[in-house]
């Protein structure tokens, strides 16, 4: 009886741990719809784009990066929408391999979440880092001259919608 007593506390402690651990990572790769709709609002209303690019901080990115529309995917491999959305990602990048740049910020953990730091930050990609670091599952497509984000997806498996955007992006970056 004393050992059932004894048990109890430490069982509720691990209760309460593993529910905010769940409740941690179900927020963090949770949908996010006003993320993309604000995107959305920025694009179709020019006035709202120029405020956001005062307030990002808007620059060209690396030299690297140059010449082709990015696709910034914020990653983690315990993210069921990263998990989701991978394979749609991955035909993308084989598909315009030559004709746009894919950069992948792993958040997984604190290693690799500083090491995307480091190569945000090398890639002229730290604003847009710094925003959506904790929203997984979330690609931009931004434009390199200016660095703004040209359309942002959360959890979406849709390859078209991204076709779409690439498409008109490569076009706009070849005139």
């Amino acid at each position: 009886m004393n050992q059932l007593r004894n048990i109890r506390p430490r069982l509720m402690k691990l209760t309460l741990a593993a529910t905010l651990g769940m409740t941690t990572i179900l927020a963090a790769c949770s949908d996010n719809e006003t993320v993309a709709n604000n995107a959305n609002q920025a694009q179709e209303n020019p006035a709202q784009t120029t405020s956001a690019k005062t307030a990002q901080n808007v620059q060209p990115l690396a030299q690297e990066l140059q010449g082709k529309p990015v696709v910034v995917d914020i990653f983690a491999t315990w993210c069921a929408g990263c998990r989701k959305i991978k394979p749609t990602l991955e035909a993308i990048k084989k598909d315009y391999a030559d004709t746009a740049n894919f950069v992948v910020l792993d958040v997984t953990d604190k290693g690799t979440t500083e090491a995307a730091e480091a190569k945000a930050k090398q890639l002229g990609l730290e604003d847009f880092f710094k925003t959506h670091k904790s929203k997984t599952a979330t690609v931009g497509i931004l434009d390199p001259g200016t660095g703004k984000v040209l359309k942002l997806f959360q959890k979406n498996p849709n390859k078209g919608d991204y076709v779409a955007v690439l498409d008109s992006a490569i076009k706009n970056i070849k005139r």
